[in-house]
């Protein structure tokens, strides 16, 4: 069974057991959160779309850790005009392990 869920701004397809990073949560670490915008749930060739979410579908998922990702730079120039500007950007990120998946 799988879902395809919603948060950060970003869709998911997510599995049971799975760990995925998402954008940072407010949650502590071990603490058990409940996903509830999940836009579709499939079971083989059963699949269940929601408009535009499944109702009464959720997902509970464990936080396992807070990080940052690797850097991204930035690097912005104009050629012959003596303008070179660097940047870099770490983003943070929240490490789910995904539990029940419940349609």
């Amino acid at each position: 069974m799988y879902a395809v869920i919603k948060t950060g701004g970003k869709q998911y397809r997510v599995v049971a057991g799975e760990k995925i990073k998402v954008e940072q949560i407010a949650a502590d670490v071990g603490q058990e959160i409940v996903i509830d915008q999940v836009l579709a749930v499939g079971n083989g060739a059963d699949l269940k779309i929601g408009t535009p979410l499944v109702s009464g579908a959720t997902v509970k998922a464990t936080v396992l850790a807070h990080g940052k990702h690797d850097k991204v730079h930035i690097f912005k120039m104009r050629r012959r005009k003596h303008y070179q500007k660097r940047q870099g950007h770490r983003q943070q990120f929240t490490e789910l392990q995904i539990g029940v998946i419940a349609a």
